[in-house]
């Protein structure tokens, strides 16, 4: 049962990374355009995020399962927190800012993109040290 929590954060966290990569790709296909892009992120990150949440769920039950360390429980909940941030409250507001954007019109200047960012990118430092943490 140990072996779960390490096994599914790595696929978490292999998950991360890909979407990462793809998003910024996606909007330098031909044809591409701002609007179908965002069509396109706005439902390759829902998916994103819904998988998470299965596959965060899964690691923490296994995880409460067994013996853990310290530093190991509180990556996990700063995993969760951030998880829970990014799902419950930037992207709500980048699918609104993405619907006005698609619908032809200019949003105002916002910073909620780059916070997801920043998320995205601690999100991974987290996995990363937690996969660690689990091994030693």
């Amino acid at each position: 049962m140990t072996l779960v929590p390490l096994a599914t954060a790595c696929v978490w966290l292999g998950m991360v990374v890909a979407i990462s990569i793809e998003a910024p790709l996606k909007f330098r296909a031909p044809g591409i355009t701002l609007p179908l892009g965002l069509g396109i992120g706005r439902l390759v990150f829902r998916a994103l995020n819904a998988s998470e949440i299965v596959l965060a769920t899964v690691t923490a039950v296994t995880f409460a399962l067994a013996p853990r360390s310290l530093a190991a429980t509180i990556l996990l909940v700063v995993l969760a927190v951030t998880l829970a941030v990014q799902v419950l409250v930037l992207r709500p507001r980048l699918e609104a800012r993405a619907a006005v954007i698609i619908a032809g019109e200019t949003p105002p200047g916002s910073s909620t993109h780059v916070v997801y960012i920043a998320l995205e990118g601690l999100k991974v430092l987290l996995l990363i040290t937690f996969a660690i943490v689990l091994l030693s």
